[in-house]
């Protein structure tokens, strides 16, 4: 199968090794990636492609005549690029432009729930300070303030000091059209839980937990996650069938009611409240760093049942087949996440990282810069070339993923794995996969 994939960050590259590595032998995947991470380029044949044109990506698959176009990011999807890639006749894993507003509208996704039926909590969406102010008064704190639109998994502020929420909202509104949603905090722990979505048909992944928080004991201001695990062994049996009954079906359900069938990954973010399973936010694509856990545990071909959603088929397609080994990503970030960060500095160890037994390294942040030899250059060697090394070049740069029998064992090899790998200004949790550190939701 020839795959088309858009993107090319950490959740990208998972997507690509995945691919690769589930693949049938009897039916290999080929795979167009999208240029501009060294970790992905080496897994097909890559070419600069401007993933929020819809025109562009469909040039670039019918070039190549793809089966599959497989869309990870949030951004292009919100663009209308599966609007076009299946106007143009290709089978796309991932939503339309109208679906996609699940996650694009933190009040259009609290409108579905609303409408299915699907437990969430409480909210205000909020286009003025004064109907913030009215809205922290009604739910008080701690106070959940949600950028209403896309924020790369950092709109999102938890807080016991309402100046410091008040200030988010502010920012948020001071955008154009900017708007705010303000809700009750969700007690318990956090779940992620992947669903594949044929538009009708719902089949889970297996549930994974991230860590959200910058900094150990869950301090610090949140990310778009420095870490995550799977599987969850405080987690009770049945919950991914409850909540396909209960929260990801009766979404699907009511976005074809709607006219606008979800096709593609809906991402349910969950917290185990006292009052049972409460849905955090969704959102339309694989999520990440989970993804990298997640994926590093299936064992039948990922292509197949990406297709088999894209095509409609899913009720014709065997349940994925999972792996009991653990997997735990720990996240390692540039100086400065999620704030203004440091990059552009040598990254060294990789090699030496994969080459324990159950580690592997995906590329989130990463770039090539030529550089010189000061030695040589200052003795003007005639023979002198530059090099490329390898740098930091976002804020998330490098998830590092230990595979073990047991969460303990997966744990302990990735962070084997980071003690090999340095950078300037490199920071990473210690605590990821630990219990309780990382059961409380933050919404």
């Amino acid at each position: 199968m020839k795959v088309l994939l858009v993107g090319n960050g950490g959740r990208e590259h998972a997507l690509a090794r995945a691919l690769i590595r589930t693949a049938d032998p009897a039916d290999p995947v080929e795979l167009i990636v999208q240029a501009g991470n060294p970790g992905i380029e080496d897994l097909g044949d890559s070419y600069v492609t401007d993933p929020l044109d819809p025109a562009a990506v469909v040039t670039r698959a019918r070039s190549h005549e793809v089966d599959l176009v497989v869309v990870g990011p949030e951004a292009p999807l919100v663009a209308g690029v599966a609007d076009a890639v299946i106007a143009a006749g290709i089978p796309c894993f991932g939503p339309t432009k109208a679906a996609a507003r699940l996650e694009a509208s933190k009040s259009f996704a609290k409108e579905v729930m609303e409408a299915a039926g699907v437990a969430t909590a409480r909210a205000f969406t909020c286009r003025t300070m004064d109907q913030v102010d009215a809205a922290l008064d009604e739910l008080g704190a701690p106070h959940v303030v949600k950028d209403d639109a896309l924020a790369a998994g950092k709109g999102v502020v938890v807080t016991e000091d309402r100046e410091a929420a008040r200030a988010h909202a502010e920012a948020c509104l001071a955008r154009e059209d900017g708007a705010v949603v303000i809700e009750d905090y969700l007690d318990g722990p956090e779940v992620s839980l992947f669903c594949v979505s044929d538009g009708v048909t719902v089949i889970p992944l297996v549930p994974a937990q991230d860590f959200k928080r910058a900094h150990d004991g869950n301090e610090g201001p949140n990310t778009g996650g420095m870490g995550a695990y799977s599987p969850l062994p405080w987690l009770p049996d049945g919950v991914a069938d409850e909540v396909v009954a209960t929260v990801a079906k009766p979404t699907v359900d009511e976005m074809a009611r709607r006219g606008t069938p979800f096709v593609g990954l809906l991402y349910c973010g969950l917290a185990m409240t006292s009052k049972g399973i409460r849905v955090v936010e969704f959102n339309v694509r694989f999520g990440d760093p989970e993804t990298q856990a997640v994926l590093e545990r299936l064992d039948s071909p990922l292509a197949e049942l990406l297709f088999a959603a894209a095509t409609g088929a899913l009720d014709r397609t065997p349940a994925p087949r999972w792996s009991k080994e653990a997997a735990v990503t720990v996240v390692m970030a540039s100086g400065g996440y999620p704030g203004p960060t440091d990059t552009g500095h040598e990254i060294t160890g990789i090699e030496e990282a994969e080459a324990l037994d159950g580690v592997h390294v995906i590329h989130a942040g990463t770039g090539m810069r030529i550089t010189d030899d000061p030695a040589d250059a200052a003795a003007g060697c005639c023979g002198f070339e530059p090099t490329e090394v390898l740098v930091n070049t976002g804020g998330r740069v490098l998830d590092v993923v230990g595979r073990g029998p047991d969460i303990e064992a997966a744990r302990a090899r990735a962070y084997e794995g980071v003690a090999l790998i340095s950078f300037a200004g490199e920071h990473h949790r210690s605590d990821i996969a630990t219990w309780p550190a990382g059961l409380d939701a933050k919404n």
